[in-house]
């Protein structure tokens, strides 16, 4: 994310001049928007080589493209944000009361059960991946599990760590409450408003441990897809006249409430990031939704930019997307 940054104009409202409809409309010219096509090829080029798939927005319009946008793929921890989108509906309307205990909302696991003071994590702390539950979950990778906390090490609310726990937890708590499947609802209050044209409900599926009752919620999204949840978010929830999102929560959401190292922050399942321009005390926001393997949704409102990547998994795909990234913002 920390390549994003070098490029960002002064903080201006992201103000989309078209929202896609069944038909994707492209800049007329890169030129007329500021970017170079000469530059741009070279960016097709190096995502034709990695073999992913992918696209970037400038003001609603396709700046560029590459792969097919229309092929599914699961997007790994690009769910979490997915996730937060269904929470910052479902919370306004009362259904989600981010202050509620993992106490008094019923929730425990596999041995070793939760303790007291683990069952003191609220909503909240999970949005934040501040629980302090260090159990074994779904979807774990082998640099979590090296690197999660002793059990009882912190306090619910007082340390960040990325972890898949308080993730997959959300999605349980998510279904209790609002007794509705993530998927059903994602088609539903998301994928439906902003007219997604690949996803389906049966597109979230669940994978489950033997150490934990948490499943991890996996979605597939195309890169199109990708797309239109990254413009939603660029435009502060708007979805042509439809607030799709509340604007206050896609602020809240991403905004840095932790400190998540080299240079990041981290909202509410979001990754977030910031830098000074020119010497001046100026921030600039950009976060993004990132998954391994260079799965990617960044956002950019002060440049009015949307770029998404789906790529196949691999051990050097998380830097190549970085590097696809780059080659991007050069452009301009």
């Amino acid at each position: 994310m920390v390549l994003l940054l070098g490029l960002l104009y002064m903080p201006l409202p992201c103000r989309a001049a078209y929202f896609p409809g069944k038909v994707w409309r492209t800049v007329k010219s890169p030129e007329e928007a500021g970017w170079s096509s000469k530059k741009l090829r070279l960016v097709q080029r190096f995502a034709d080589k990695m073999g992913s798939n992918g696209m970037v927005l400038y003001d609603g319009r396709i700046l560029c493209k590459w792969g097919d946008i229309r092929k599914r793929g699961y997007v790994r921890s690009v769910r979490k944000s997915l996730l937060s989108a269904l929470y910052g509906i479902y919370v306004p309307e009362r259904r989600i009361n981010l202050n509620a205990t993992l106490m008094q909302l019923g929730i425990d696991d596999k041995e070793p059960k939760l303790t007291s003071q683990e069952k003191q994590a609220r909503i909240i702390d999970l949005l934040q991946a501040c629980s302090g539950v260090y159990h074994p979950t779904a979807a774990e990778p082998d640099s979590m599990k090296k690197h999660r906390p002793a059990r009882g090490s912190h306090a619910p609310g007082t340390f960040w760590f990325y972890n898949n726990w308080d993730f997959n937890t959300l999605g349980v708590i998510f279904e209790k409450l609002t007794r509705e499947k993530i998927g059903v609802a994602f088609k539903k209050r998301i994928a439906n408003p902003i007219g997604m044209q690949d996803f389906s409900a049966e597109d979230v599926r669940y994978a489950y441990v033997k150490e934990s009752v948490m499943p991890a919620y996996q979605f597939k999204l195309s890169a199109r897809d990708m797309a239109r949840f990254g413009l939603l978010y660029c435009q502060n929830g708007r979805w042509h006249g439809n607030q799709v999102i509340p604007s206050d929560w896609v602020a809240e959401s991403t905004t840095s409430h932790s400190n998540a190292g080299r240079g990041q922050g981290y909202g509410y399942l979001w990754w977030v990031a910031k830098t000074k321009l020119c010497g001046n005390k100026i921030d600039v926001p950009a976060y993004t939704a990132s998954g391994v393997g260079g799965q990617r949704i960044a956002v950019v409102p002060s440049r009015k930019l949307v770029l998404v990547n789906l790529s196949k998994a691999g051990p050097d795909s998380s830097k190549l997307a970085d590097k696809l990234m780059k080659l991007v913002f050069d452009s301009n």
